[in-house]
């Protein structure tokens, strides 16, 4: 079964998804005039409050989720296998992908705000679904997003999170206590806590992200620096090495000359698409839940998000690697859930810890965002009824996680995210004239303070 879903994940990912995502957040770029040019203001934006807007919760808060979301493993452990999958010219294709990703995660949110709806008790629910449905009057579509996003919250949002906390908790108490026993602790752990968290709802789901996000991603990035400044002499080396092998004309394993761009293009944007989630659909579901004005501001809130993820954490995380492998050649790049930690060595006590931690709060809080996006994805499917009932399976599916093989893992969360891209793209690319329409309006007009009639 291992083999065949590894197979099956390496179909998906050929061609046809690299260039349809890619595709689409170069068209998005393009038709949007560059809303990227808008970055200063997205994040300003996002230290705002519309408090007199109606939602479920204030824009930074919505930000907030959807980071815990995208900001976890793929950003450390992703990262890594990817590098050691791809080699390091994947850091470059990851790097790209978020670049370009910005207009798709704006493009997805302004979508899911125009769309959204009120249910009878005031809650905000909106997503690729409800554009599906409302927009382009596919409602099948949106009920085979819905699918993919249950099945890929228990993927990307859930075995993968919790294999890497199990993983890391058991390396660093190998020598005190028996790896197997330490999973099966871990997996209870975690699924106790989830289940305090969830039962909250978004607003308590909001407020673990903005308590553990920001303090983490600081962190993190401080160890980053302090290693790069140890390799500052191997940088430029390690920058010409990915982006010479992102491009590279040398024959791969199967003989055919450019297939290692293949394989560095095929790792490295979907190792991007599982960091920062463009072109997935996913964060527009918290989006719709903000209290914002007009769908254009959330769209640019939202939009930041992949930048911080993606362009500057997943960098710093793969010029690390890529700078600690030049300044250490006999670190060997065979081993993704190795390389960040053989890294992170580097830093004198506290390293190994450190990352250990901060994979912890990572993993964690993205697991609480991706519960989120399951539990609306599951009203959508059935109602209300249907939330007990999921949150109940992804505790339980959290316990396997933590037990189950690495590799089996990330392949089932490469299919599912490229099943669920699938839908969305097609909201994208067919509301595009309304994606011009508002953003025309809203931002390169200079209405971004008026409200959505």
């Amino acid at each position: 079964m291992s083999a065949f879903i590894e197979s099956l994940a390496s179909l998906v990912w050929g061609w046809p998804m690299i260039i349809l995502l890619l595709g689409t957040h170069i068209f998005l770029t393009i038709i949007l005039k560059v809303p990227q040019r808008r970055l200063l203001t997205a994040i300003r934006l996002s230290f705002q409050k519309d408090s007199a807007s109606s939602g479920d919760v204030n824009q930074s808060s919505a930000l907030a989720v959807a980071m815990a979301a995208t900001m976890g493993t793929g950003n450390i452990v992703g990262v890594a296998t990817a590098i050691s999958l791809g080699g390091p010219g994947a850091v470059l294709w990851c790097w790209l992908a978020g670049i370009f990703g910005i207009a798709t995660k704006y493009a997805e949110a302004l979508l899911a705000i125009r769309y959204r709806v009120t249910t009878s008790d005031g809650t905000m629910l909106g997503g690729p679904m409800y554009a599906l449905e409302r927009g382009l009057g596919k409602r099948w579509l949106g009920v085979l997003f819905c699918i993919f996003a249950v099945v890929a919250s228990f993927g990307i949002g859930n075995m993968v999170q919790a294999n890497a906390i199990s993983t890391n908790v058991s390396s660093v108490l190998s020598g005190v206590a028996d790896p197997q026993t330490t999973q099966m602790v871990v997996g209870i752990v975690m699924a106790l806590l989830t289940g305090a968290v969830i039962i909250g709802g978004v607003k308590r789901i909001a407020q673990c992200s903005v308590a553990i996000v920001p303090t983490m991603a600081v962190i993190y990035a401080a160890g980053c620096l302090y290693i790069l400044c140890c390799n500052f002499s191997f940088i430029d080396d390690a920058l010409g090495t990915i982006v010479s092998q992102a491009f590279s004309l040398e024959a791969g394993t199967g003989g055919a000359a450019g297939a290692a761009i293949m394989v560095a293009a095929r790792y490295g944007i979907a190792r991007g698409l599982f960091s920062n989630e463009a072109g997935m659909g996913s964060a527009p579901i918290v989006a719709a839940a903000a209290r914002t004005r007009n769908p254009v501001r959330q769209a640019l809130v939202s939009s930041s998000g992949t930048f911080w993820d993606t362009v500057v954490v997943c960098a710093l995380t793969g010029l690390t690697i890529v700078s600690t492998m030049e300044a250490n050649p006999a670190i060997v790049a065979d081993d993704g859930g190795l390389l960040t930690a053989k890294a992170f060595e580097t830093i004198p006590v506290v390293g190994a810890p450190l990352l250990t931690i901060g994979i912890i709060f990572f993993a964690f809080s993205t697991i609480l965002g991706w519960c989120y996006y399951g539990e609306r994805s599951m009203e959508y499917l059935v109602g209300k009824r249907g939330i007990r009932y999921y949150r109940f399976a992804f505790v339980a599916m959290l316990y396997v996680g933590c037990t189950m093989n690495l590799t089996l893992a990330w392949n089932i969360s490469d299919i599912t995210n490229a099943l669920m891209a699938l839908p969305n793209v097609i909201a994208l690319l067919f509301l595009w004239r309304v994606l011009v329409k508002d953003t025309q309006y809203y931002l390169w007009e200079n209405h971004l303070d008026e409200p959505f009639d």
